[in-house]
């Protein structure tokens, strides 16, 4: 019953005399370009745009770089505190260099340039 209702208010509109199936067309592309506009505005401006996208792709590899070298370091610290709390050479070699400690019994020659 609706199908008839509706197929009889759409011959109708069509059968008018004032109808022009151009008019019709060119309003109909109208509105597909102005949606195309639209579409594309968001694409290129805004926050999920493609800039935003790319800004944010740089700034991860950044951090993952930044994380990797803090990585690195980290266990670079790690292996020197297992080394100072496991050997007592590395506290001698530490002493000696950082503070110019010598053991008993040794001679310090100091060479100036």
């Amino acid at each position: 019953m609706a199908k008839r209702a509706i197929r009889a208010e759409m011959l109708s509109i069509i059968s008018e005399p004032d109808f022009n199936p151009r008019v019709s067309m060119r309003v109909t592309i109208a509105i597909l370009i102005l949606l195309l506009l639209v579409l594309q505005l968001r694409l290129w401006v805004g926050d999920s745009s493609v800039g935003e996208v790319w800004r944010l792709q740089t700034a991860v590899e950044k951090q993952q770089q930044e994380n990797r070298r803090l990585k690195e370091r980290n266990q670079a610290l790690e292996a020197e505190v297992n080394d100072l709390k496991q050997g007592v050479d590395a506290i001698e070699e530490r002493a000696r260099s950082e503070l110019g400690m010598i053991k008993k019994d040794e001679t310090f020659y100091q060479v100036i340039e």
